[in-house]
C-alpha cells in the first residue's frame, strides 16, 4: 500500500439536514447564476428547486435556468449548457440534482469559458486531452442524492452517444466546487430502486478505492467509514424513504467516497461500466455497477489479490466474524437481496451476449487507464468473462 498522497479538497461543505435554509448564508462566487437542473420533474416536484431559487434570490443572485440534463449526461448537453451561460452571462453555476447534474455542470463551467469541443478535453477514446486555459466558471453544488460524491470532487462522467464512448472529463483542480450543500432532507424522496442504484455507486466508488492498486492512508480512511454506513443506512433508507437517521449516514458515505476519490482511483469496474450505460443510454450507471460487482470481485478473489482486504470489507459491510475473502461476496449479495437489486439483468436494458466482446474492448480503449489500478493484471479475455459470468 501507498502511504504517500495528494490531499487537496478545496471545496466547502455544508452537511446536515435543513443545510439548504442556509444557503443565502454562503458567500457566492458571483452576481448571476445558471442554475442548472434534470431534464425530470423531481427537483420541481419535491420543492428544492423553488427553494433554491428563493435562497438565491435573498443571497442577492440574478438566477436563469437551464434544465435538459439527462441520465448519463450527453457531450451535446454539455456544450448546450455551456453556451447558454456564456450567452446568458451567467459568472457561476449552481447544480441542483445528482451525479448526472453535478457532473455535466463541470464540463459546462469549463466549456463556457473555454473554446472548441468538450471532447477536446477528455482524455481517452477519441478525445484530444487538451488542458484547460482559461479558468472555468465557478460552481455551487447542491447534491439531491447519496450517489457519486461529484459535489466534493474535480471529476465528472460525459458521454458521445455518436462514438459510444463514456469517460471521465476534469481532474483540473479549478473544476472542484466552491461550495457544496449535503443535505438529507433532500433525498427522502428519491424512489427506493434509485436510492438503491445510487447508494451502490458510493459503495463501488469506496470498495473500488480500498482495493485498488493506488490505495493509500487517507483514501482508506474515508472508504472504509463510507463502506460501513452503506451496510448499516442502505437497507433502511430503501425501507422508509424518510428515516432521517438513515438518509444521513447514506448522504454521509457519499461524500465520503466523493473525498476516497479524490485520493486515490477507482478500478475497472466503472471502466467496464461506462461501457454497458455508452451503449444502453437508459440504464442507470448505479445499476449497471451491481450488474456486473459479484462477478468483477469474485475475479480478485479467484486470483487471492488482496484477501485482507476482502475480509475486511466484508466485516464493515456487517459480517462481523468474516475470516475468508469469499465472505465480501456472501455479505455483498445479502445487501443487494435486503435492497431488492439482486436479480436485475443485463438484458433487460437491452444488451445481449454477442455485444459483451464489444463492451469489454471499449471498456479498456475508454477508461483504460483504470485498469492501472486494479490490483492484479486483467486481460481483454478476463474483462469479456467477467461480463459474461455476471450476464442474465
Amino acid at each position: 500500500m501507498y502511504k504517500n498522497f495528494n490531499s487537496f479538497i478545496p471545496t466547502r461543505v455544508q452537511f446536515g439536514a435543513g443545510q439548504l435554509n442556509n444557503l443565502h448564508l454562503q458567500k457566492m462566487p458571483g452576481k448571476k447564476a445558471m442554475v442548472l437542473i434534470s431534464n425530470g420533474k423531481s427537483t420541481r416536484a419535491n420543492g428544492s428547486f423553488d427553494r433554491t431559487l428563493a435562497e438565491l434570490s435573498k443571497a442577492g443572485v440574478e438566477t436563469i435556468v437551464f434544465d435538459k440534463v439527462e441520465a448519463n449526461p450527453l457531450k451535446s448537453t454539455v456544450m448546450a449548457g455551456a453556451a447558454f451561460a456564456k450567452e446568458n452571462g451567467c459568472d457561476f453555476i449552481v447544480a441542483l440534482g445528482g451525479g448526472s447534474v453535478m457532473d455535466a455542470s463541470k464540463a459546462m463551467a469549463a466549456l463556457a469559458t473555454n473554446e472548441g469541443d468538450v471532447w477536446d478535453y477528455i482524455a481517452g477514446g477519441t478525445g484530444k486531452g487538451k488542458p484547460l486555459s482559461a479558468d472555468p466558471l465557478p460552481l455551487v453544488c447542491i447534491t439531491t442524492t447519496a450517489g457519486t460524491g461529484s459535489e466534493v470532487d474535480q471529476w465528472g462522467v460525459i458521454t458521445n452517444d455518436v462514438t459510444n464512448e463514456k469517460i471521465g472529463f476534469g481532474g483540473d483542480d479549478r473544476l472542484f466546487p466552491v461550495l457544496a450543500i449535503v443535505d438529507p432532507e433532500l433525498m427522502t424522496t428519491v424512489p427506493p430502486d434509485f436510492t438503491a442504484y445510487q447508494g451502490f455507486d458510493a459503495l463501488f466508488h469506496s470498495t473500488e478505492v480500498y482495493i485498488s492498486s493506488f490505495r493509500n492512508l487517507m483514501g482508506d480512511l474515508f472508504a472504509k467509514t463510507a463502506i460501513e454506513n452503506v451496510g448499516k443506512y442502505l437497507a433502511r433508507a430503501i425501507k422508509d424513504g424518510n428515516d432521517m437517521e438513515a438518509r444521513t449516514g447514506m448522504a454521509f458515505a457519499n461524500t465520503l467516497s466523493g473525498w476516497a476519490m479524490v485520493v486515490s482511483v477507482t478500478t475497472a469496474q466503472h471502466s467496464m461500466e461506462h461501457a454497458m450505460s455508452a451503449y444502453h443510454q437508459d440504464l442507470p450507471h448505479g445499476a449497471g455497477l451491481i450488474m456486473i460487482s459479484k462477478a468483477f470481485s469474485e475475479f480478485f478473489i479467484e486470483k487471492h489479490a488482496c484477501d485482507d482486504r476482502f475480509i475486511e470489507m466484508a466485516r464493515l459491510l456487517g459480517m462481523e466474524n468474516a475470516n475468508k475473502p469469499e465472505d465480501f461476496i456472501t455479505a455483498l449479495v445479502k445487501l443487494q437481496e435486503d435492497c431488492g437489486v439482486a436479480d436485475l439483468k443485463m438484458s433487460d436494458y437491452g444488451i445481449t451476449r454477442k455485444e459483451l466482446p464489444i463492451l469489454a474492448r471499449n471498456a479498456r480503449e475508454t477508461m483504460g487507464v483504470l485498469f492501472a489500478a486494479n490490483p492484479c493484471e486483467m486481460t481483454h479475455e478476463d474483462c469479456v468473462t467477467i461480463f459474461e459470468r455476471a450476464y442474465k
